[in-house]
């Protein structure tokens, strides 16, 4: 079965500056989620905006749904929803008025059956008659939502979704997210809330500096590149760590009763037993000792770091 989007060799240059997209390829799977991570600047609302055929390519080819964005463009569009970053709605007009006008730019017939769906979904079917002026800055992103909507599409592409939205709020819009997903529905969304790439995603994307870093399921990243952390605290503080100890690149921190040290999960032997022997014959004597499982955060951080260097 071939991929609900294709994407090969996406360049995307200016007249100045760096390119925005240096040979992105990647492909997306019908029904799945795609988290795509990066800082500011790396190229993922240009790597969107390519895809939606809002921008144009230099070079490369994209298809959507076996359509090809340039020669078959509105076929792959009418495929396509996209909510964007900026809140950018008439602010008098209703809301259930914002997404028929959504509908119907699509050329597609009036549905009032749907379009209540749609918006009852979104938990925005009592603020219906509603100016979009009236309604609170998540309220507006669900508008947003609703609209990118309104012509059933097969693919959503959601571009921080989640800005400014508090955390009970992003937590319901998880829930639509997934509710989305059942119905089939193909989701891309960017966010700098890495927590909800963990959350919500299939897969992780890391894209920086116009380049893709990796694409890897969500589970076998955090496996493949997760390291857990032993906090080791001291019944006394530290000045210096043992010259017995240097073999451990243990690590300090702003409490000087604390030690930490690195282990890979997966490696045969975490030399946990062997540490805990020599800082006995150290003298040091442990108050407590915790764990704690890296997070995706570690890893792009440190993806980041590495493509920086």
């Amino acid at each position: 079965m071939p991929a609900m989007i294709s994407v090969r060799d996406l360049r995307k240059t200016y007249a100045t500056g760096p390119a925005a997209l240096n040979g992105v390829s990647l492909e997306i799977e019908a029904g799945e989620i795609l988290a795509l991570l990066g800082p500011n600047g790396a190229g993922k609302t240009t790597l969107i905006s390519s895809i939606c055929g809002i921008s144009t390519l230099s070079s490369g080819s994209v298809s959507v749904g076996g359509h090809d964005t340039i020669t078959d463009f509105r076929a792959a569009r009418q495929l396509i929803g996209l909510v964007p970053q900026e809140i950018n709605l008439e602010p008098f007009e209703k809301v259930i008025n914002t997404v028929r006008l959504s509908r119907g730019l699509f050329g597609l017939p009036r549905d009032e059956a749907y379009i209540e769906d749609v918006l009852r979904k979104l938990s925005l079917w009592d603020k219906r008659d509603s100016p979009i002026h009236a309604l609170s800055g998540g309220m507006k992103r669900r508008v947003l939502i609703a609209k990118a909507l309104s012509h059933a599409p097969r693919v959503l592409f959601l571009d921080e979704p989640t800005a400014g939205v508090d955390v009970e709020l992003r937590k319901d819009m998880w829930n639509v997210v997934r509710e989305l997903q059942a119905d089939g529905v193909t989701i891309i969304l960017t966010t700098h809330y890495i927590e909800e790439a963990e959350a919500i995603a299939d897969r992780i994307g890391v894209i920086s500096k116009g380049e893709i870093l990796l694409i890897e399921e969500t589970s076998a990243l955090m496996q493949r590149m997760g390291r857990k952390e032993m906090t080791i605290e001291l019944q006394s503080p530290l000045t210096d760590i043992p010259d017995g100890l240097a073999g451990y690149d243990l690590r300090r921190t702003d409490n000087p009763s604390e030690l930490i040290y690195a282990y890979d999960t997966n490696a045969e032997r975490t030399g946990i037993t062997k540490l805990l022997s020599d800082l006995s014959s150290a003298g040091l004597v442990l108050r407590d000792v915790q764990t704690r499982q890296s997070s995706l955060e570690d890893i792009f951080v440190s993806l980041v770091k590495e493509d920086a260097a």
